[in-house]
């Protein structure tokens, strides 16, 4: 597929200028700009260049080992990936309805991932940029910078992450990399204590929240130019949605709306994505493209996330962030708010939700006591679908008659915004960089659009065999002496050594 400023008609004959690493987000990745005489930019391309592999490793592993396996992926959705696995897993243990207690303690879980995860990504990674200026002093632009200058701030995000993360401990047993889902339920209840300590924080938590959400609506009123135009393009947006149409994190169907907010899919299970989407690979990144099947890849590319999240549900069932939905969505005018920097508001609303989510589920008497597990007939092949904080996450693996996983397929939020994150790259460039002498602050603009996204780039893991490599034997003194190149296609070709 082709798009605007994604290969220039003649790389040769121009300036190549990187910014590598990408910094204040999770993993490895880089940014390449093709420039010509007069610094007007002919390309620009979002590489994630760090290969994880764990497609091909997770196959031949116990069935029930994947769910603590696949949380390696990363350490700060860990979580994510935990759920998503355990979810696939019920399918193979031939699950047909978890037990009340199971899905309610996941859900508590999962909650506090997703406050803790989005706390930690608007305050630490991105509020420098937000407070300071795109282009503020580098040495001031930073966590410390942010707690020099607004120390109350600083300390709300501290918090808010802090009671996140003593969910997912009182849950999961660790606040990283925990074991408390297993195929087929839960394997521990809440302990009292943990209820009591939770609970007295609960209240200062959802007031934090709701100064977060508060935060991000004063920067978009005081610089609406900026925050709807900055890196603003036009894209479908992809979610689970609950059977009602209400916001729901943990599981529900897949639904689309096109970019002028009509819904063009709707109501597709889990098990069957493969009906919905497929994805190419291209030669300059070890990540895939997923795009929509009906519309092919050129116009089928989406956006996942809390941008789409809040605006393809119909409500979210608790009161305070349906009110926040509510006003967001009036923001757009009657037509959905694409722009890339509204991420971090609908983000916010979705951290208000999880709190006040977190809230119902401490008072329920299920997460205390019932039943943990459930069976049925084994299955050999299951799809876990969760939304996890950057977007929908996909999960899907079949099991051999020995127990033993013979297939894995992942495909995370970030690959999901892939091509977004790229579009977004494109318009900052086109807009802001294009013509000009670059400097790093020019230049932290592409990074401001990226960290929109909150990527996760080593969970952006790309499939073992499909992706494209070149492999070059030097001399001791430098000279080529053999070179091998593998397209994405699988075609295999042996340029000649220079």
């Amino acid at each position: 597929m082709t798009f605007a400023l994604e290969t220039a008609a003649d790389p040769s004959q121009l300036r190549r200028v990187a910014i590598d690493p990408l910094s204040r987000v999770e993993g490895h990745g880089k940014v390449t700009l093709l420039l010509d005489g007069e610094n007007r930019v002919q390309q620009a391309r979002l590489h994630i260049v760090e290969f994880r592999g764990f497609e091909a490793f997770i196959e031949g592993r116990p069935y029930w080992e994947v769910p603590v396996m696949v949380q390696r992926l990363c350490g700060i959705c860990p979580v994510s990936h935990h759920l998503a696995a355990s979810k696939a897993m019920d399918r193979i243990v031939g699950v047909r309805q978890m037990t009340p207690s199971a899905v309610k303690l996941r859900r508590l879980m999962h909650y506090g991932q997703m406050l803790q995860s989005h706390a930690l990504h608007f305050f630490h990674l991105s509020s420098p940029d937000l407070l300071f200026g795109f282009d503020s002093e580098v040495s001031r632009r930073n966590i410390v910078g942010v707690a020099a200058a607004h120390p109350e701030i600083a300390k709300q995000g501290v918090m808010l992450r802090k009671f996140g993360q003593e969910v997912i401990r009182a849950t999961a047993g660790k606040r990283v990399h925990g074991t408390g889902s297993i195929p087929g339920g839960m394997n521990k209840h809440l302990s009292v204590a943990d209820r009591a300590l939770l609970q007295t924080d609960l209240p200062q938590v959802l007031s934090w929240a709701q100064q977060a959400v508060a935060i991000v609506k004063q920067l978009h009123a005081a610089q609406p130019t900026l925050y709807n135009g900055f890196g603003s393009f036009r894209a479908p947006m992809m979610s689970l949605v609950a059977n009602d149409g209400g916001m729901d994190l943990y599981d529900g169907v897949i639904r689309v709306r096109d970019a002028a907010g009509q819904i063009i899919v709707d109501g597709v299970a889990d098990q069957d994505y493969l009906d919905l989407i497929e994805e190419e690979v291209k030669p300059w990144s070890y990540m895939k493209f997923p795009y929509l099947k009906s519309l092919g890849p050129e116009a089928g590319w989406y956006r996942v996330g809390p941008l789409a999240r809040v605006q393809n549900c119909d409500f979210i069932p608790s009161p305070l962030a349906e009110a926040e939905r509510r006003e967001f969505v009036a923001w757009g005018q009657g037509e959905p708010v694409h722009a890339t920097l509204a991420y971090h508001w609908a983000r916010m609303i979705e951290l208000l939700h999880a709190a006040e989510v977190i809230g119902t589920l401490l008072d329920d008497p299920d997460v205390m006591e019932g039943e943990l597990m459930a069976g049925g007939m084994r299955r050999s092949e299951g799809v876990g679908i969760i939304e996890a904080p950057r977007g929908t996450l996909i999960h899907h693996y079949r099991v051999g008659d020995n127990d033993l996983v013979t297939m894995c397929n992942l495909i995370v939020s970030t690959t999901h915004n892939n091509q977004a994150m790229n579009e977004a790259v494109r318009s900052v460039a086109r807009e802001y960089l294009d013509g000009q002498e670059l400097t790093e602050g020019l230049l932290n603009h592409i990074e401001v659009a990226i960290r929109a996204y909150d990527p996760c780039l080593s969970c952006a893991t790309h499939a073992l065999g499909r992706m494209p490599l070149e492999v070059t034997l030097c001399a001791a003194d430098g000279a080529v002496l053999d070179r091998a190149r593998r397209s994405p296609h699988g075609g295999f070709t042996r340029p000649a050594a220079a």
